[in-house]
């Protein structure tokens, strides 16, 4: 007997923030609601050590405040299964979610897959990734215990955990293109006054050495010209972030650098596909956007299923 086609209400690719408030309010609307997601709940939040701009609490442990989502997405039914989605096809009234292994089907979509670290794409980061340089400073920072590190970037994520390493490392040298930081100016005064952190300004990295690991970084003075060697045991890179939307090229939904054009209902060009969180072209990205966008777009899938179901009563009668 062949099985019967499930076809969810709604599925939400990627279980950040944005993805697990967008099943909570999906589901607890009555929608059946799938989340799929390739890694573990929480996204990004997991490799933050403590979030303090998050409403409702002073302070909370990234992977904590992941798992209080992730409890509260499933408490209204949403099932949760493994999954990497490569294309999404646009069958109108349903959408076809096709992963390595097999097919969902959907009346609607939310794209809520984030953003990755931009890479400096200079010679030895590939090489000596996960042999000193790292870009998760929770995930790594215990490595380098009483050690000197580099941090690559000056916005709020580079400023940020640099400080967090200072409680490994000995010394956290934070190396800037720019004159000055663009991190908001509280993390600007918390690394100014930590004496474990030092910086160098006005320069890029050109190589990172080492041959088993890392043992340095080769930088360039942007304004001179002149380069220098600098030893260090671990090299942390925040210089951005690239949208993970390649999955949907193949649809009109992205702008030229990739990220996902919606209005204010957090829809698409496409009926029925919705964007949230990071890789939204948004401007701001943060857990509290993030969970702001999927609030709005549960909301807006139920009035779209809705209205969908309706109309295709409608027309069989």
């Amino acid at each position: 007997m062949e099985d019967i086609k499930k076809v969810y209400d709604v599925i939400v690719i990627g279980a950040g923030p944005g993805g697990l408030t967008a099943a909570l309010y999906a589901s607890r609307s009555n929608l059946s609601t799938l989340l799929l997601e390739k890694g573990i709940p929480g996204g990004q939040m997991n490799n933050t050590a403590e979030i303090e701009n998050y409403s409702g609490f002073s302070s909370i442990m990234g992977p904590d405040l992941s798992m209080k989502m992730y409890e509260g997405a499933k408490q209204f039914g949403a099932e949760h299964v493994y999954g990497d989605v490569k294309e999404i096809i646009d069958h109108e009234t349903e959408k076809e979610l096709v992963t390595a292994d097999k097919s969902y089907f959907a009346k609607s979509v939310i794209i809520a897959t984030g953003a990755e670290h931009k890479k400096l794409g200079v010679k030895g980061e590939a090489e000596l990734n996960g042999r000193g340089v790292s870009y998760c400073a929770v995930c790594d920072g215990a490595f380098f215990r009483n050690k000197h590190v580099v941090v690559v970037g000056g916005g709020d994520s580079a400023v940020e955990e640099g400080t967090y390493l200072t409680q490994f490392a000995s010394k956290v040298t934070i190396v800037h293109r720019r004159s000055e930081l663009r991190a908001q100016k509280i993390l600007q005064d918390r690394a100014f006054k930590n004496e474990k952190v030092d910086f160098i300004w006005d320069s890029v990295v050109e190589e990172i050495t080492g041959e088993e690991k890392v043992d340095g970084v080769r930088l360039k003075n942007i304004n001179t010209g002149d380069y220098s060697q600098l030893e260090a045991d671990g090299v942390f890179i925040y210089i951005g972030l690239l949208p993970n939307s390649e999955s949907f090229r193949n649809l009109p939904i992205t702008n030229q650098e990739g990220w996902i054009e919606t209005d204010s209902q957090m829809m698409t060009a496409i009926p029925g596909v919705f964007a949230i969180g990071d890789v939204r072209d948004t401007v701001l990205r943060q857990v509290a956007t993030a969970v702001g966008d999927g609030s709005v777009a549960g909301n807006a899938a139920y009035q779209y299923v809705e209205e969908l179901n309706e109309k295709m009563e409608k027309q069989e009668a």
